[in-house]
């Protein structure tokens, strides 16, 4: 009798928090065809209400072309809502990959590391 693998289904957890200067958003796992949607659903849902988000990529490990298209998505979006959206603390292996699709610069503007204290917390 064969038995069949359980499938693992890809997570993604997502984590927001608001803060004085906007709302920081806490990505963990892979930005993939079966995980973009919900990234790109919480972020929108989220821009009518600040006008800053900061997407922190520190904890996630990959990004597929579904992935990237979704972030694209949200990037755009934002522009049209006049929401300011940052990506922050990608590793290495992502930066390289928003640079070899030629979106580093778009992502990227001044810098990719997040210097948190200009986040400051709500009390």
């Amino acid at each position: 009798m064969a038995v069949n693998p359980a499938s693992h289904a890809p997570e993604l957890k997502v984590e927001t928090e608001k803060t004085n200067s906007g709302t920081i958003v806490r990505a963990t796992g892979r930005i993939i065809l079966e995980t973009s949607t919900k990234l790109e659903s919480t972020l929108r849902d989220l821009m009518p209400e600040g006008k800053r988000i900061m997407l922190d990529l520190t904890s996630v490990d990959y990004i597929d072309s579904a992935g990237l298209g979704a972030l694209v998505s949200i990037y755009m979006h934002a522009r049209r809502t006049n929401c300011a959206l940052e990506i922050a603390n990608p590793k290495q292996r992502i930066r390289d990959l928003f640079n070899r699709s030629g979106l580093g610069p778009v992502f990227e503007g001044d810098r990719f590391d997040v210097f948190w204290e200009s986040w400051s917390r709500s009390d």
